[in-house]
């Protein structure tokens, strides 16, 4: 996408659409370019004629086609996001040492422990506005799926529209394999188990976000495999078959097994012995993802463990 003008307060945006970017909607494609204008501001933009495409209005529903000239006015100014804030640079270095692999569709990296996937609820910089910002490359990166803040590993990121829309495909369709570590509660029994059981995600009063089991939610299901059983801990290996909110979190709770260091659904004792052993996170690892590209590519990537995890088992 070419830009031909870059408004300041007083002046519009000019942008040419590539192929990359082009049969998206208009209104989607302004909700990722207008990253901090409210959806009903570019509805109202888009209703009142605000925004031309080839000097004419559309509507919202209008799919943008390679050398659309799109006229943004000046309201795109007030939008840039975190009005000229920067993330730091002890994180950047961070992020961008965590890449395990990149190529001219995707980046992948090993998310570290207390980094959110994006912005948001007070937090500036996310994964994917620090790789944004890091390099001029990545300005179009796209989150491909997202990862709890406190949970660590494999993180998809698109650095084309085509590799995005390709892979949420297949999520849909569940041709991702995501498998993940963690350490719970108690001696693991009856060997692999396949759990699939409905949740329901609710708001609490104070803003907060809890998942539950409940007949009335959405078809979950989690297969858990051991790796290692001990008398008091476990190590167990997660594969989702579904994605929703906090499900490996709230599967093994409701089982039984809460997650060490899980403050949310986890047990507050146990939480508590398992600092005795250095654990200051959630132990909760992304250690596998994979799929296969239309071209019938395969592709596969695996996440280490961070050292404080791997300080933990060695001293259990």
């Amino acid at each position: 996408m070419k830009n031909i003008t870059i408004g300041k307060k007083c002046e519009p945006s000019i942008l040419i659409i590539d192929e990359e970017f082009a049969n998206q909607r208009i209104d989607n494609f302004l909700f990722n370019k207008l990253k901090n204008v409210p959806k009903s501001r570019i509805y109202r933009m888009l209703r009142g004629g605000e925004v031309r495409v080839n000097k004419k209005r559309v509507k919202p529903l209008y799919k943008i086609q390679p050398e659309d000239v799109i006229r943004v006015p000046p309201f795109w100014a007030e939008s840039t996001p975190h009005s000229g804030k920067k993330p730091t640079t002890s994180l950047t270095q961070l992020l961008l040492a965590s890449i395990i692999f990149e190529d001219n569709r995707i980046l992948v990296i090993n998310k570290p422990s207390g980094v959110a996937s994006h912005g948001g609820s007070g937090i500036n910089f996310g994964v994917i506005e620090t790789l944004r910002v890091a390099r001029d490359d990545l300005k179009n990166l796209e989150l491909v799926h997202r990862l709890d803040r406190d949970t660590s590993g494999c993180l998809i990121l698109a650095k084309k529209r085509s590799a995005l829309r390709e892979l949420h495909k297949s999520a849909i369709e569940g041709k991702i394999l995501k498998k993940y570590v963690l350490l719970v509660k108690g001696k693991w029994e009856n060997g692999k188990r396949i759990i699939d059981l409905p949740l329901l995600k609710n708001q609490l009063k104070s803003g907060e976000r809890i998942v539950r089991v409940s007949e009335g939610g959405k078809k979950s299901i989690t297969i858990f495999r051991p790796i290692k059983i001990g008398e008091y801990v476990s190590l167990i290996e997660a594969e989702l078959k579904t994605g929703r909110t906090h499900q490996i979190r709230v599967h093994a709770a409701h089982i039984g097994h809460p997650i060490a260091g899980d403050e949310k659904y986890g047990d507050k004792e146990f939480n508590s012995e398992m600092s005795n052993y250095e654990l200051k996170r959630l132990f909760l690892h992304a250690g596998e993802i994979g799929f296969c590209w239309m071209t019938g590519e395969k592709v596969g990537f695996t996440a280490e463990l961070d050292e404080g995890l791997k300080k933990t088992l060695s001293k259990i």
